[in-house]
């Protein structure tokens, strides 16, 4: 058991049959009243974010959400195919389960499943990717304000932006946290 005095980020727990993630928490201890801890959640199955104030009594069990490495393979349709690298197991994972993280993974990238009780609720991709740039229209000379950026899309079909000196067919490395150009590879 948990007590919600014992809450961090990134934690997860159950309440009400579901399991939450704490993104944000405070604990406030007000001149009037007792103390309690105000918290940002966020739903790991439905993604859905909510802000609720707890008693740092109120006790509540411990979620463990599985993290598992596995290589993304193929897509057919809705379905992604991740192999499992102990038994070389292929795994259906259905578009609407892992939502659009998919957009900087390409084939034999390995990746984290999350899941919980056997149920896969997300993924998570390499904090870094390296990928190629398919299109992107030609950066000019003298074109420039301060940090000028230009559309770019990449291998895997994703668009982001990115500085008006990268060419087509240039390798760049992505933050798939934020989809944002960090340099070129």
């Amino acid at each position: 058991m948990l007590s919600a005095g014992d809450f961090r980020n990134g934690l997860t727990f159950e309440e009400d049959g579901q399991v939450l993630q704490v993104v944000e928490f405070q604990h406030v201890k007000p001149g009037k009243g007792a103390a309690f801890v105000r918290t940002k959640t966020k739903n790991v199955i439905t993604g859905s974010v909510v802000e609720k104030s707890y008693n740092p009594t109120a006790k509540f069990p411990v979620a463990y959400v599985e993290r598992k490495d596995m290589e993304y393979s193929y897509n057919d349709g809705d379905l992604y195919y991740f192999m499992d690298p102990e038994s070389y197991e292929l795994v259906p994972i259905n578009a609407s389960d892992i939502g659009d993280t998919m957009k900087f993974v390409k084939e034999n990238m390995v990746c984290k499943v999350l899941s919980y009780k056997g149920k896969v609720f997300g993924l998570e991709p390499p904090t870094f990717v390296e990928l190629e740039v398919t299109a992107t229209e030609p950066g000019f000379k003298g074109d420039t304000a301060t940090n000028a950026t230009k559309p770019a899309t990449l291998e895997t079909g994703a668009e982001i932006r990115v500085p008006l000196f990268v060419n087509e067919g240039e390798k760049i490395r992505i933050d798939t946290r934020t989809g944002e150009y960090m340099e070129r590879v």
